[in-house]
């Protein structure tokens, strides 16, 4: 039951859409331009970087927030399998960010969210996406790449840290854990199967480098 609740409140914090809301601020709905979706990455290309930044952070933060949430709700009752709780509900953040049913399950891809996930989960690991995040995106231009590399290594991550007994679980607490960080990198790499496809083929847009008409 514990794991139904974390989901639906990690849902309802996913449901705050940042960038959708915006750019209504602004008479936009980003949702009807560039790649149509309602994340970071299209609210910069579509609204500038001020909206790309506030989009971001709004879509990290609001994950971090259901975590909290959680936490403080479950901190005293479930201590033990409080980080399996917590992945739960950046996962259902995820959801509400991917698939708000009041925009008819058209939102973003996940990845500031994800970022949030990171961040609340080890500050280092955080660093390390970030590191290598950027330099990802510095040599090869391609955000996606970048975006998808930073889900694996978190997924990684969970294991590594997991592994070293830094969570305090057991192992099928941990094993679960695993799975669903597994489910973060397979809904990740889901909504940027376009973005794969054009990879392969050579056309995905490159990051501050305009199509040539």
């Amino acid at each position: 039951m514990e794991r139904v609740v974390c989901l639906v409140i990690g849902y309802l914090f996913g449901l705050i859409q940042t960038g959708y809301i915006y750019g209504k601020m602004h008479n936009v709905d980003i949702r009807e331009h560039g790649s149509g979706n309602a994340g970071s990455t299209n609210a910069l290309r579509t609204l500038g970087v001020k909206a790309g930044i506030i989009t971001f952070l709004g879509d990290c933060f609001k994950c971090v927030a259901a975590v909290l949430v959680v936490r403080g709700i479950y901190g005293q009752s479930c201590p033990d399998i409080l980080p399996l709780l917590s992945i739960y509900a950046g996962f259902g953040a995820v959801l509400g960010h991917n698939y708000p049913f009041y925009l008819k399950f058209k939102g973003g891809k996940g990845i500031a969210v994800t970022g949030g996930m990171i961040l609340v989960t080890d500050v280092r690991m955080a660093a390390l996406c970030l590191l290598v995040f950027i330099v990802i995106v510095a040599v090869t231009r391609y955000v996606s790449l970048g975006s998808l590399t930073v889900t694996v290594l978190f997924a990684v991550g969970l294991v590594v840290e997991g592994q070293l007994g830094w969570f305090g679980m057991d192992w099928p607490h941990l094993l679960e854990m695993y799975a669903i960080g597994l489910l973060f990198v397979l809904s990740a790499f889901y909504k940027h199967r376009a973005n794969i496809q054009r990879l392969r083929e050579g056309t995905e847009n490159r990051f501050g480098i305009k199509k040539k008409e």
